[in-house]
């Protein structure tokens, strides 16, 4: 599977770059269309998003190179090739997320409605990216033999793709991306059809690609490590818990409010 979709000249067009742009682009039109339902300022988010871009790419970048310290102090210009693969998409989600802090402060505009907004695209721009994973031969998981691949159903071309090194792989890539495209799926129609408070979204976005990546990573092979433990297993597990907080805490506090209300017409 070449990684490269077609050159001009000396300068090579990568499929990976495509999918990240092409993620980016779709998310972006969503956004605006979820702004405008929740009558969110569109002229503030829509300038908002290249700042959120670019900070979630530099995010991922450093995010990816900071666990891999012993190859990237040695070939510091290497830093710079996105193109070449090598961003973490929770390194992403951090830098997006300090962006959207800050321009929150910045505009006084809710934090968590615009998380709820931001999480539906996101889910989708990670099914979309996780091909790019595959072109450039990249989160891939163990050896596996052909014949599971195809117990599984597997498409062919996948199968062929993670023939590499001379075994099969397991295409977690794949794996992800199914799951990241179904979880959008789940996010847009609770959005769209069920009546949610703010954080509940974002907070369903955590808990579930949190449980996904969790499992996920532990068939990957090239996992970013601290120590003996996997990097994303350690965030998974945080988001989990973020995520569940922002789902029942609303609950919680509406319950309360009505026990107050109750009391006080009581008395």
């Amino acid at each position: 599977m070449n990684s490269v979709l077609f050159k001009l000249g000396f300068i090579e067009i990568r499929w990976y770059s495509i999918l990240i742009l092409s993620a980016f682009t779709i998310g972006y039109f969503l956004v605006i269309q979820n702004c405008k339902r929740k009558s969110i300022n569109t002229t503030v988010v829509s300038n908002m998003c290249f700042y959120l871009v670019l900070f979630s790419i530099i995010g991922a970048r450093i995010y990816y190179c900071l666990f891999n310290m012993d190859y990237y102090s040695k070939n510091i210009l290497d830093i710079l090739k996105i193109w070449e693969g090598g961003l973490a998409i929770h390194g992403g989600i951090i830098g997006g997320l300090l962006c959207l802090i800050y321009f929150t402060k910045k505009y006084k505009l809710d934090l968590l409605d615009l998380l709820d907004v931001f999480s539906i695209p996101l889910a989708l721009g990670q099914a979309i990216g996780r091909w790019g994973n595959f072109f450039n031969k990249e989160a891939y998981g163990s050896v596996v033999s052909l014949y599971t691949l195809r117990k599984y159903h597997i498409p062919s071309f996948i199968i062929k793709g993670m023939y590499i090194d001379y075994n099969y792989h397991q295409p977690t890539f794949f794996y992800e991306s199914i799951a990241c495209f179904l979880l959008f799926i789940i996010l847009f129609i609770i959005y769209r059809k069920c009546k949610t408070k703010k954080g509940q979204i974002f907070g369903i976005y955590c808990t579930t690609y949190g449980i996904v990546r969790y499992f996920i990573e532990s068939l990957r092979t090239d996992s970013l490590m601290l120590f003996n433990f996997k990097v994303a297993q350690i965030i998974s597990i945080i988001m989990v818990i973020i995520g569940i907080i922002l789902i029942i805490k609303p609950v919680v506090r509406g319950k309360n409010d009505k026990q107050k209300m109750g009391h006080s017409i009581k008395r």
